[in-house]
Formats: C-alpha cells, structure tokens, sequence
C-alpha cells in the first residue's frame, strides 16, 4: 500500500455483544456506523511499548494467543488475543454480495471450507460492523449453540454442543451491512456523470478491513482461494482480482462469476463497481493490463498504463517468477484513504496517484505516479505472492517495495536520477526515527486497532534503506539472485523477516541475520563520530536521538570510507562501538601533509548507510571546501547538510555552523540538492520565528540569498525541450521564495494569478507554478479583502480535476487572517471537501497561525472524532500541533488528550508532544549562539 498523509477511518465502539440462541446477530457498528450497541463491559487492548533508548531495554512482551486447542469453557476465553487460534483454518471461500449503489447497504452469502486441525467445539473468526442472520449459519450441518461478538476484538465466536469432526467442513452463513463512508472495509466512493452524482462500491481491506465486508480469518497468514459472485445492476461495470468466468443477466440483475483466485490473504481481497472507461495494453508474456477511470478520464491513464506494463515485465526477470495472475487492472477512485493499494491483480489507488492530464498536471505528478504504480506491483511479487505471516513484519511488504519501486523507475527513466532522489525517503526514515517514540521495524502488534499506524517511514523509508544498505553490502547480483530464490521459496505461502536472512544468508555466505537483526529488531541508528589522529580514522558510535540524549543501541555497522576522490573506497564492518581505519590504504597522499589542498575524508559514501555522521572540526572543515570545489557527489552533498540539519536540531551543532554550511551551497544548480537545501532552509526559517524573533528577517533574507539564482536562472515559464528535473526544481524554488517573503516572487505570482482568474488557459501559469501564484495570492488575504481568497474557492469549486483541487486546497491557510484560516479550517466539516483531502488544507498551516488552528482543533474535536475518527485524527494532531515549539504548549496538549486517547493514534500523538519539546530544546541551544548575529549579518552582506 502506498502511503497518503491521511489515514483511514473510526474505530469500532467497546460494546461486547453475546446472543445465544437469537434468530439475529447484530454485530456493533463504528461509532456513528449505525450498528446496535450494547454496553456490556469491554475494553480494546492497550497498544504496544516499546524501549524509549534502543535495544538494552526490556522488549514489549509478544503477542498473545488464544489456547490452541479449546474444548470446554465459554466464548469469552478468546476474548484479549492479539491473533486468532490456529486450531481452525479457512481453506476457501465462496463469496456472493449484492451491493445496493442507492440505498448503500450490500447482502452477502458465505460459504467458508475451514479444516479443522484439533479439538474444539469453537470456531473463531472477525466480524465487524456486520448484521449476521444467526439462523443462516451452520457448520456441517450443524447450528451453532452460541453466537458471541466481542466488539472490542473484532472476533465472532460460534459455540457448538460438542468438539467438531476433524478436517474440511464448509461454514455457511448471511449477513449484511453498510457501504460506509469511512474509506474501509466495503464502502462508497461518490463521482459525477452527467451532471448527477452516483455511487461507486469499493473496497479496502488492508490492513484489517476485510472483516467488514464477510465475517473471516482476517490475518495475512490465513491464506485461502476466493470464488466470488457479484449481483449488480447491468450497467455497471464490477471488478475483482480474477476475470470473469460468466455472467448473466436476469431482470435488473446482472450476475457475475469470476475465476477462483490462487492463495491469497484476506486484505487482498477487492471488488469496485461503478460506471467506468478503461484503455489497455499487454505485457510481452501476453498478459492484459487495463486502467480504469471515470467515464471520459481513460486518456489520462495512459502514462501509468505505460509503466505498469513495463513494471510487470521488469519484476518478472528480476524476481525470477511470472507474474502469477491472468490479468491486471488498476483503478482511479475518488475517495480513497491510501495512495493505493495493491490488491492482487485489481489495484486501487487515488485519481492524483493515477492518472496525468498533458494540459493539467504538473510534471511532478508524472513521477508520483510512476513511482507509486511501481510500488504497487511490486507488491504482487512481495506481499501478495510472498506474505509477511503476521504485521510484525509488515516491512518485508512496504520497505521491499518501497526500494524496488526505485529501481524499476530508474531502469525506465535513467533521466530522472531517481536514486538521489530516494534520498528523500531516507531522510525521512532518519527524522522519523531519531525520536524516542519511534519502533522498531520489527514491531509487535499487540491488537489490530494498533496496525494502521505502523503505516509509517519506519516500515517503508528505514525499511527500504535498509535493503539498500544491505544490497550495496552485498553487491547488486548477489542480492537479487538471493531474492529470487526467497520469492520462489515462499510463493503463495507467508513468511517472516528470519525467512528472509535465512535465505539472503545461504545464498551470499555473509552472516547476514547477525548484521540485519541489529536494524530491525532495535529502534534508532547511530551517529558515527569522526576524527583524524596522525594516520588513522577514529570511529565511535552512538544511538542518535533528536533531543541530543544517549542511548545505549549498538549496530553491526558497514561503513564504507573515500578520501580525497571516489576511485578508491575503504569498508568496513563495524562491530562493536568504535574501531579505526589506516586511511593510507585507501590513498598515500591522505596523509601527506604536503597535498592539503586536495584533502578530505567522506564517511557512508554516497548515503548508502542508514546512519549520520559527525566530523571533528579539521575533517569538516575539508568537506565543506571540497563540496565548494564541486568534488563531492550529489547524493554526498545532500548527506552532508542532512547530517549537519540534525545535528543542529540535537544542539550536537550550531546553527551558525548548518548556516554557513548552507551558504557553502549557494552556486548548486541540482534539483535533488536544492530540495534538501530548501527543506533546511524553510526549518530555519520556522524554528528562527521563535528562537531569534528579532534576527528573523535577516535569516529569511540570507536563504532567500541561497535559492534566488537558481529560481531567477528557470524563471518562471519552461522552456522548450526542458529536463524532467528543471521541471520539478522550479515550482519547489518558486513556493519557497514566496514562503520566505521575497516581494518580487509574491509581486509576479499575485500577477499572474490575476491574469489566470480570467484565463484558465493561459500559458503564463501552468500547473507546475500554479501553487506558488496561489501562495502569492494569499498573502495579503483579509476578511474586508477577499477577493483573491474567493477567486480560489471558484477554482476549486469549477475543477474535476483532482489534483488541483489538491493544489487550491493546500494554500487556502497561508495567510494572516484568522478569520479567513477558520473559514478554511471549517470547510472540512462541509461536503465540499473529499475526507481523503483534508491533509491538504491542514498542510498549508502557517507558524504565525497555529493558535488560531490549535484552538479551532480543541473547540472542534468531537466534530472531527465524529467526521474523520481513528488514525485520520492523527493527521489533524500531527499539522496542528507540530506547528509549536515550546515545553509549556506540549504540557497543555497532553493534558486535552488526557482523556482522548485512542489506539489508533496514540503514537502519532506521543510523536507529535516529542517533536515540539525537541524544537523547544533547539530554541535553547541557539539562543545560547554569542555569534549568530554577526554570522547572519556576514553572510548575508558578502558579495
């Protein structure tokens, strides 16, 4: 599944429901779901712990089990279990659901063949938001005695008089529910035709979603084959994993089989019926790959057509294994909580994930799309023909994909410099993970409300750059000629993180589970410190922390070393906490005091490390002169400033040293250097806002010195036959010269803005430049001066187009009117604005505004509990309150959340409360700089 920055839906309520001998199961519904609820005691699972300082702490306990083999006692023995028992296994379903597109409910017909493998009278399995016909269920013919739903667990346990036969059984039950507006489970997403507004039924089971479509084994090791039948209305088309086997028509009923599906997990399941275009094409080996889209859309999926038939073929040779279904089919859908999600052979994703309009879209969008489109069939190799047994190992999906999405996108646009670019994700893997409430990327799930929010750039940033740290240890062909043997291994079965070592350290003869369990089974990553004596390198290690604390993590660490040129390089495997390396091996003049000029030592060479570095003053000295004499790579240079960014933040730095790092890069012309060198500077600014509230202007005046030549140099229009990169460089240099308040870039977007607003199709603001013209717009937005603000709003409202809604959406809160901001805050509670796009107007909060949002989030928290519930309110906690920077402000948000904690967003939370105590601790550090001031003043007046 690939990410978006909103989650998904409500969490279930607490009711416990027991009925024995009812004619009806009426299983609770989520809170505003509809379902009848019963306060009988219960209460959800607490979430994981884990050791705030790395691996020397006591781990959280395993999950528990229910007992394996249960003959007497009552339901509620199963009660509290983070996994179901395995005394019983599904082995196949047949499913048959009749989705009603206007009255929004569905009926549905279970046929499960469940082998039972020991004594036991019981039958466990998920249910939720469900109405199950008690009378309809039977299990070799025989009625169950007791039917329990436990609301809290999610689980339906059917009590028979006495132990079941052993082996196969067909379970057979109906039940019925909801096509909910909660972006999981089986639900509604709505779309115009013809000027009407219809219906589609879609679904989205990952992670724990399945359950509330037909009562089953919802855990990925479950594996089982799914024959499934749709009855819908003729005119529509309905899709699932398999193609059709049959269908006919009878009256206002279409009825449709598919092929049965091979093994496959539960969360993989899909169906989307609606009124949708399509366009296809075929892969060499002859398979059919469809887009489908809103009627009169399928153009715009020619791009994403394009890489997902070449992806089919890439991942066929590189795993080693055709891809394993008959056909496949991606789908735009308008409501959609993910970015996508790769369910087997029909993948969903977002229309912006998806589709690209020549005349619409900015180029950005091309390279989303393509990287997202990769990422997702990746999955059909890892994840749904090899699945992680349990969420545990959740990584072994998102981080593989993640990475291998980078490396088909590379080997189909070399052009685009993809891997420098993958720098983003390991930068976000490191920011994320220098926290003490971060995880492990091995992580115990303790219960299935805890899942979605391991959805996080510890699984797929740290995940993925973990495997590419492993890989460049290994070398490219030993790799993936080991990674092909783990897919042909545990195809169409499940497996575990050790199943991998085991394999990677059978084919390369290197002690791999030794050096990989140190970064999958502890939270954080080092910082190597670095400093010269005489002829040697001295290395030490240390858990890095953002808040500049020790921790006692340890890291069998490959560090690799160049010196003075990229021709020869030093590795070495660190084992223990510091070592040192004899850099005259690596080249004799290092140590030649003679050629100073040409020496420098760099450390995790080209970022392939998942660690920072931090060097003694005379080995930083030389890099920064290096990097100003153009010697050092790209990816290095982005290294270099990261580590420099963080360090800072931990107060392990000045801020006066990261800016006169930053001025260092100030004739850099790269887009993937400059995005990192704008990221930092638009952090400065923020943190300066209340750090150094009378330095501030001087600050944003010395980054707008730094990103001003390469923006005025690409101006604003493209030019003819321009690179994919320039492209994407200008509109991030654009918005953050409007951010920073440089007047000429506000002046000449507020411009052309106003020619835009009379002429949509004016070549003088294309999609790339629209937001920073929207930005510049907003400036000088009042409640007496709204005219901008209002010719937004039009924009938005007269637009199908998704992405630009999007666009028009994360700028409508970039202004100093709070009157204006809660206007826009509170269109998220109209239905005016999509609840998958509501990260957009939180993300374009604005610092001098954030106690305007902050007291809007209070007043409104039972509107957006009621709205958005689960792990979306943690998108609204995360915006809203990571806009602050100060230790008083993070005690009253943890007194509000108090009593508001939920599962589903309690990291997120606790997150959130660390990273405004770490920017209160930088605040400290840099008003305690003697020579900030003067730093600033003399930067920003050289020449």
């Amino acid at each position: 599944m690939q990410r978006a920055s909103t989650a998904r839906g409500a969490a279930g309520s607490g009711a416990v429901l027991l009925l024995v001998f009812a004619s009806v199961a009426v299983l609770p519904g989520a809170a505003g779901g509809g379902g009848r609820k019963m306060a009988l005691g219960g209460e959800a699972r607490g979430v994981a712990r884990y050791s705030n300082k790395g691996a020397n702490v006591e781990a959280a306990p395993p999950p528990r089990r229910a007992p394996a083999t249960p003959a007497a006692g009552s339901p509620a023995q199963f009660r509290g279990q983070a996994r179901l028992p395995r005394f019983a296994a599904p082995r196949r379903y047949e499913l048959r659901l009749r989705p009603d597109l206007v009255s929004c409910i569905f009926t549905g017909a279970a046929a499960v063949t469940v082998a039972v493998s020991a004594p036991t009278r019981f039958l466990v399995l998920n249910a939720a938001d469900l109405t199950v016909d008690r009378a309809s269920i039977r299990f070799r013919d025989l009625a169950p005695r007791e039917v329990a739903f436990f609301a809290d667990d999610e689980i339906l346990v059917l009590g028979f008089a006495n132990n079941l036969p052993l082996g196969e059984g067909v379970l057979s039950m109906k039940f019925n529910g909801t096509l909910n507006d909660q972006m999981r489970g089986f639900y509604r997403s709505k779309y115009h035709y013809k000027g009407q507004v219809k219906n589609m039924a879609v679904t989205q089971f990952e992670s724990v979603d399945a359950r509330r479509c037909f009562p089953c084994w919802d855990e990925p090791a479950f594996k089982a084959k799914f024959k499934l039948t749709l009855e819908v209305p003729p005119g529509m088309v309905a899709l699932s994993n398999m193609p059709i086997a049959n269908q006919t028509v009878t009256g206002p009923i279409k009825t449709i089989s598919y092929q049965e599906s091979p093994l496959m997990s539960t969360y993989l399941v899909a169906i989307v019926v609606g009124l949708l275009d399509y366009i296809e094409g075929v892969t060499l080996e002859g398979t059919k790959v469809r887009v489908y889209t809103q009627v009169g859309k399928s153009n715009q999926g020619k791009f994403a057509l394009d890489v997902g038939v070449k992806s089919l073929h890439l991942y066929k040779d590189y795993f080693g294994t055709p891809y394993p279904l008959p056909k496949l089919d991606m789908v735009a859908i308008p409501d959609f909580a993910a970015g996508a999600m790769e369910n087997y052979g029909l993948v969903t994703y977002r229309e912006v994930a998806l589709l690209f309009d020549e005349g619409s879209s900015a180029e950005s969008s091309k390279q989303n799309i393509a990287i997202t489109v990769a990422h997702e069939l990746a999955h059909q190799w890892f994840g749904n023909l090899v699945t992680m047994e349990w969420w545990t190992h959740l990584w072994l999906n998102e981080g593989f994909a993640t990475w291998v999405s980078h490396l088909a996108v590379d080997s189909f646009f070399p052009q685009w410099n993809i891997w420098t670019q993958f720098l983003d994700d390991t930068t976000a893997g490191l920011k994320l993970d220098s926290l003490e409430e971060s995880h492990p990327i091995e992580v115990e799930i303790h219960h299935a409300s805890e899942v979605d929010e391991i959805f996080d750039a510890i699984s797929y940033d740290k995940g993925a750059s973990v495997i590419r740290m492993l890989q460049n240890y290994l070398g490219a062909e030993r790799f993936q000629k080991a990674l092909a043997s783990y897919i042909q291994k545990f195809a169409y079965s499940n497996a575990k993180t050790e199943d991998l070592w085991a394999v990677l350290e059978e084919k390369s003869g290197e002690p791999i589970k030794n050096l990989m369990t140190t970064w999958t089974k502890q939270q954080g990553y080092p910082v190597v410190n670095a400093k010269l004596n005489g002829n040697y390198l001295e290395l030490e290690q240390a858990q890095f922390f953002s808040d500049g604390s020790p921790g006692p993590g340890m890291w069998i660490l490959p560090v690799t070393a160049g010196c003075g040129s990229y021709d020869t390089q030093k590795k070495l495997l660190l084992k223990g906490k510091s070592d040192r390396l004899d850099i005259r091996d690596i080249a004799a003049w290092c140590g030649n005091q003679e050629k100073r000029g040409n020496f420098w030592i760099k450390l995790n060479i080209n970022q392939t490390g998942f660690y920072r570095v931090q060097y003694d003053e005379k080995l930083a000295t030389a890099l920064q002169t290096a990097l100003q004499s153009k010697k050092l790579s790209l990816m290095d240079k982005i290294g270099i400033v990261e580590d420099s960014h963080a360090l800072s933040m931990a107060c392990k730095q000045t801020l006066t040293s990261l800016l006169r790092l930053l001025y260092a890069y100030r004739e850099e012309a790269d887009y993937s250097v400059l995005s990192h060198i704008n990221t930092v500077s638009l952090s400065v600014a923020k943190i300066s806002v209340d750090a150094t509230p009378g330095l501030v202007g001087d600050i944003k005046q010395l980054l707008v010195k730094l990103l001003l030549s390469p923006s005025i140099k690409l101006g604003w229009d493209p030019k003819n036959n321009e690179n994919h990169l320039d492209a994407l460089l200008r509109p991030v240099l654009l918005v953050a010269l409007v951010k920073l308040g440089h007047d000429k870039t506000i002046n000449e977007g507020v411009r052309r803005f106003g020619i835009f607003v009379h002429d949509r199709n004016t070549s003088l603001l294309p999609p790339d430049t629209r937001k920073a013209a929207y930005l510049a717009a907003m400036q000088n937005v009042t409640t007496s001066y709204r005219s901008a603000y209002n010719d937004l709003l039009k924009v938005y409202r007269e637009s199908d187009e998704a992405e630009e809604k999007g666009r028009v959406l994360s700028t409508l809160c970039h202004c100093k009117d709070k009157n204006i901001v809660l206007e826009s805050l509170n269109l998220l509670f109209t239905d005016e604005v999509r609840s998958q796009d509501a990260y957009y107007v939180l993300q374009g909060l604005d610092v001098e505004m954030r106690e305007t949002a902050w007291l809007w989030l209070k007043g409104n928290w039972d509107r957006i509990t009621k709205k958005y519930g689960g792990t979306q309110q943690g998108g609204f906690i995360r915006y809203v309150l990571t806009l602050f920077a100060s230790n008083e402000k993070a005690a009253e948000f943890s007194r509000f959340f108090a009593t508001r904690k939920k599962p589903e967003f309690e990291r997120t939370l606790k997150q959130s409360l660390e990273n405004v105590r770490v920017n209160a601790r930088w605040i400290q550090g840099i008003r305690s700089e003697p020579r900030l001031a003067q730093t600033v003043q003399e930067l920003l007046h050289r020449p």
